[in-house]
């Protein structure tokens, strides 16, 4: 890994070792926060797959009860049954806190299911039509916002996981043998300056020895 291309002093060495701090500080701080994302990721998924199975499982119902829907009352009769029924669905943007985030969702508020047909012309497989396709579309709008918000979550974990790579693979082992190389700089320099200060010592002493000698 390559370090900085900055002098060894001690003041740039004092910088080295506050941003190693930091960035150790923070690499430990976003592993904890992808861990979490992780876990509620993983729960979402999960939640995901039982209404997914739950749709299936509507889904299979719901289709048939049309077909025999439209074989007993007829498909001209049903359009003009369905053409008399109008329901109001609210769409809105809600926040939902996940793992410390404050992420957008869908919400979608529903209608109670009412059979607005004349009992003249009321049938027993229109009612279970009705019935059935309200709750498909139940499973649908959950699904919908689930998936909204696993989207985000996975989107925020690989965002996570870019910083921890880079703070692992980069900034943290840059800072490290850049502390490395002052520490050593400097301390080669303490060495050399001790041996020339013990070699003038020694100097001044021979040379203050000769003269009284003389």
């Amino acid at each position: 890994m390559a370090r900085e291309q900055i002098a060894p002093t001690k003041s740039n060495l004092l910088r080295v070792k506050e941003r190693l701090a930091t960035a150790e500080e923070g690499y430990d701080l976003l592993e904890q926060k992808r861990e979490i994302l992780v876990m509620e990721l993983m729960q979402k998924v999960e939640q995901v797959k039982l209404l997914e199975r739950d749709l299936d499982a509507r889904t299979a119902t719901a289709y048939p009860a049309l077909k025999r829907m439209l074989i007993v009352v007829g498909r001209e009769r049903a359009d003009r049954l369905s053409r008399n029924i109008r329901y109001r669905f609210e769409l809105r943007e809600k926040r939902i806190l996940v793992a410390g985030m404050n992420l957008p969702s869908l919400e979608v508020r529903l209608p109670q299911a009412k059979l607005k047909y004349s009992p003249a012309n009321s049938f027993a497989e229109c009612d279970e039509t009705v019935l059935e396709f309200f709750e498909l579309l139940k499973i649908l709008t959950e699904l919908a916002a689930v998936r909204t918000i696993t989207w985000r979550l996975a989107r925020e974990v690989r965002k996570t996981q870019r910083r921890v790579n880079a703070l692992e693979k980069m900034v943290i082992p840059t800072a490290r043998d850049t502390k490395f190389y002052i520490e050593s700089a400097l301390e080669e320099r303490d060495r050399d300056a001790f041996f020339t200060s013990k070699l003038l010592k020694k100097k001044g002493v021979a040379s203050a020895t000769f003269r009284g000698k003389e």
